[in-house]
């Protein structure tokens, strides 16, 4: 990560984590990228996300390489590991190696299984930026962790994790804005609809705008209906007058 070529990858990968406000945005696909994208610019045996969204269920998601090595690592960790440390205290765990005196004292079960599988190091970063932890970022790599080059990787790991936790949030975010658009869009069609309805009657009974809704309202409440149903029917010519001679004393 030290020469100009990595650092324009860095760069590349960091623009891109921004680009979550398409439609069809998978947050499990994009955390399936972020992790390959660790693996990539950090020399890593694997990498993988324990992500808990906001208070949703946990999900284990494994990049492409060594994709069961991976999800092995992450769901041994249900009994202690560099993720559950890090969602605990929303703070990274520095890069530990896989020995009697690293993980293995920390952690025994996850550290077993870790050196089954080739680990010689892990550290975890949490996904986080300003706000709550939304998972944590664990990375393994084939080489005891070295001090100097190590907290270089978690830096790296630390930029690309704060980077997703701001793209995940900003597509909540406008995920949500959306659903309130369609939601305003479809009381506004709705009251709309609802109005042309009462002008349609008013004008065929000669009667007023507020007697014509009173009418829409009982015939809907009668015959257990959305009263914007109603309407649609009626501006369809659906329903004739005779229907609401239940609802109404006005001239059918």
């Amino acid at each position: 990560m030290r020469d100009g070529e990595s650092e324009l990858r860095l760069a590349d990968v960091l623009v891109e984590s921004a680009d979550t406000l398409t439609d069809g945005f998978d947050p499990e696909a994009y955390l399936r990228w972020l992790a390959d994208r660790c693996v990539e610019l950090l020399g890593a045996q694997g990498a993988g996300v324990m992500y808990t969204g906001e208070g949703e269920a946990v999900q284990l998601i494994p990049g492409t390489r060594e994709q069961h090595v991976v999800h092995d690592l992450l769901a041994v960790q249900r009994l202690g590991g560099p993720c559950l440390e890090s969602l605990g205290t929303g703070e990274p765990v520095p890069p530990v190696p896989i020995d009697a005196r690293g993980a293995g004292a920390r952690w025994p079960a996850f550290a077993e299984r870790a050196d089954l599988h080739g680990i010689a190091g892990t550290y975890a970063v949490p996904l986080r930026s300003g706000g709550p932890t939304l998972g944590v970022l664990n990375v393994f790599v084939p080489h005891a962790p070295r001090v100097d080059g190590s907290r270089h990787e978690l830096r790296v790991a630390q930029t690309l994790a704060r980077a997703a936790a701001v793209g995940l949030r900003n597509h909540r975010t406008h995920a949500e804005c959306r659903t309130l658009s369609d939601q305003l869009q479809t009381a506004l069609d709705s009251r709309v609809r609802i109005e042309q309805a009462k002008g349609i009657l008013a004008e065929r009974w000669g009667t007023g705008m507020d007697e014509a809704f009173d009418v829409l309202r009982r015939f809907a409440r009668r015959e257990r209906l959305v009263i914007d149903a109603v309407a649609t029917q009626v501006i369809k010519g659906e329903i004739n007058s005779g229907a609401f001679a239940q609802d109404s004393s006005e001239p059918s």
